[in-house]
Formats: structure tokens, C-alpha cells, sequence
């Protein structure tokens, strides 16, 4: 930055000898100014009473039962909920005091989501966010199609032609990945077309659901892990990606996909909790591989699993915990 005009220097003072500005605070365009604004709400929050989710640095909680507060920062938006709406607004004019707060009211639009209220609970949608994607990409009049892909075909990033621009592709494969936030039957084909050029989905994305099976990638040779966790009859969590390996059977694959849906089930374990939900019944996880079962369930030394890395085997503590139950289910159902 240059010396404010304002500023008089005396004749022995000038740029030369090293005289500098101190800022009393962070100001736009610095690389440090998000992480001060970060630090800064975090203490005023502490303050308060809050307590820092330690499985979401963004998640602050502080009460219970009726006094129970949740609230969540992204940058400098801010969702505050609870039961008391008394305490709400105490809060709001607390944290007003102190950095000008702009209560817009009930939560209708967040970060490309559409909330509505029901008397059964809250619908989130990304229709706008949807639409606008059509229409950007020129699909809005285009006929609908009944499924994201042809589940026959093999995507090969070897055998397509490769784009004059590929940024525009790489933002389209990004703006796809966000809407899976709330349409999980794209999940597995926006997976499968970040290996390719060709972008199957936007027919689709309009309407529809549908199922995905387990196949190998043509080129890697990875398999890919694809899970689904509900917390009642809600699904609040879904993943596909390809495992960072090869796996040499179908059930170490399966074996492989179990650990990481053991990984998200305990961070939403640890979510829970910050939300006063305690399980006193172990997760299950249902599973079509009778033989990964096996593994997880036997902690003895095995010749075809001792390739395996360590951090897939953490799901047998799960189960030793009493943490996670695997329970077997047949693939056509």
C-alpha cells in the first residue's frame, strides 16, 4: 500500500527509511483478512457461551433443550436456530453490538438452496440453481431423459476427443458436483464424467431418479465406492468416488467402500452429539458382500488381506465398539 496523502512527513522522515502503516484492522484483499474475520467472530462466539464443533469448525452450539442454540457460519452469512426465539433475538442484538448484523428473517434462500416449511419439517431445493444451470448451459427446452446415462456405456478419457477449451467443462463438472447436495441420483454419473468430455447429466438433472451399479473403471482399473446414509427415514449423506487403489477381488473393494462409509458415519456421529443427539444403538450398514462382512468381522491375520492399508481396518474397532453392526442384504433388493 502507498502513504495516505494525509500523512505529513517531516524532513528527516521519507519512504526510503522504512516508515510503514499499522492497520488496526483487516482490510479487503489481504490474504489474512477471511482468517482474522474467522478468529474474530469465533471469539466473540466463545464469549457468548458457544461451544466450537469440533467435527464442523463452522458449527457453534451452546444450551440444551429449550435454551439450545445452533449456529452456522459461512463467511459472513450466518444461520441461527433454536426453540427459544427469545434467545435468538438476544443473541442477534448481542452479536449486533458488535459487528452490525443484518437480520434478513426466516431462512427462505441459502448458497444456492430454496427452503420451504411443511408442517412434516423442512424442504430443501436447488430448483433455481437448476434451472439457471439449464439455461447457462443452453438445455432448458431440451427433452427430458429417464435416466442420467446409458449404464451400459464406459466413459474413456483415452478415447474422446479432447476440448478446444476445457475450462468451460471443468465449470460445468463443477456447478454438477454442487447440485448433488440435494440430488444424490447424479452422484455416480457426475463421478464418471469428470473422466471424460462428454456431459451426459444435463438432460436429466430436470427430473428422474435413478440406481447405479458397482463397475470397474476401463482405464485405471479401480473399482468405485458409492454409499447412502440415512438417519431415519431422511438420507443426510451420499458419496461415489473411484478408491485411490486397485483392489485385486470384489470383496476387497466392498471391504474398501465399508471403510469409508464407516468414516462418515463417525463424523456424523460426532455431529449428532454437537446437536444433543446421543445413539445408544449401533449404526448398521448394510451390506451385499458376505465375504468383506468377513473381514470386517474377523480380526485375524488373513494372507489375502494383509496388503491392505491399516486405515481400512479401523472398522473392525467400530464393531468391536459396538459402534457399527454390518448387516447382510441381498443385491436385489
Amino acid at each position: 500500500m502507498t502513504i495516505p496523502p494525509s500523512l505529513t512527513l517531516s524532513s528527516s522522515l521519507s519512504a526510503e527509511t522504512g516508515l510503514v502503516c499499522k492497520l488496526h484492522k483487516s482490510i479487503y484483499s489481504l490474504k489474512q483478512s477471511s482468517r482474522q474475520w474467522y478468529k474474530k467472530l469465533t471469539d466473540a462466539l466463545i464469549l457468548e457461551g458457544f461451544t466450537q464443533s469440533q467435527a464442523d469448525y463452522t458449527l457453534f452450539t451452546k444450551g440444551s433443550n429449550s435454551t439450545f442454540i445452533a449456529l452456522l457460519v459461512y463467511v459472513d452469512d450466518i444461520i441461527i436456530t433454536g426453540p427459544n426465539i427469545t434467545l435468538l433475538h438476544q443473541l442477534h442484538a448481542s452479536l449486533h453490538a458488535q459487528f452490525k448484523l443484518k437480520a434478513l428473517g426466516k431462512l427462505k434462500y441459502f448458497l444456492g438452496f430454496e427452503i420451504a416449511r411443511a408442517k412434516e419439517g423442512l424442504f430443501l431445493s436447488q430448483r433455481k440453481y437448476t434451472l439457471q444451470l439449464l439455461e447457462d448451459t443452453g438445455y432448458m427446452g431440451s427433452k427430458p431423459s429417464k435416466t442420467p446415462m446409458d449404464p451400459k456405456i464406459k466413459l474413456d478419457d483415452q478415447q474422446d476427443t479432447p476440448l478446444e477449451n476445457p475450462s468451460h467443462y471443468r465449470q460445468l463438472i463443477g456447478h454438477l458436483l454442487y447440485l448433488t447436495l440435494s440430488r444424490p441420483d447424479i452422484t455416480f454419473t457426475d463421478n464418471q464424467a469428470k473422466e471424460s468430455s462428454t456431459p451426459p447429466i444435463l438432460p436429466y438433472i430436470s427430473q428422474g431418479f435413478s440406481d447405479s451399479d458397482w463397475a470397474s473403471c476401463p482405464t485405471t482399473r479401480r473399482s468405485t465406492t458409492g454409499y447412502c446414509i440415512f438417519l431415519g427415514d431422511c438420507l443426510i449423506s451420499w458419496r461415489t468416488k473411484k478408491q485411490p487403489t486397485i483392489s485385486k477381488s470384489s470383496a476387497e473393494a466392498e471391504y474398501r467402500a465399508l471403510a469409508a462409509t464407516s468414516s462418515e458415519i463417525t463424523w456424523l456421529q460426532y455431529l449428532l452429539k454437537d446437536f444433543q443427539i446421543e445413539q445408544s444403538i449401533p449404526t448398521f450398514i448394510y451390506c451385499d458382500n458376505k465375504f468383506a462382512i468377513h473381514i470386517a468381522n474377523n480380526p485375524t491375520f488373513h494372507e489375502r488381506t494383509k496388503h491392505i492399508e491399516l486405515d481400512c481396518h479401523f472398522i473392525r474397532e467400530k464393531i468391536k465398539k459396538s459402534a457399527i453392526r454390518l448387516i447382510p442384504v441381498n443385491t436385489t433388493l
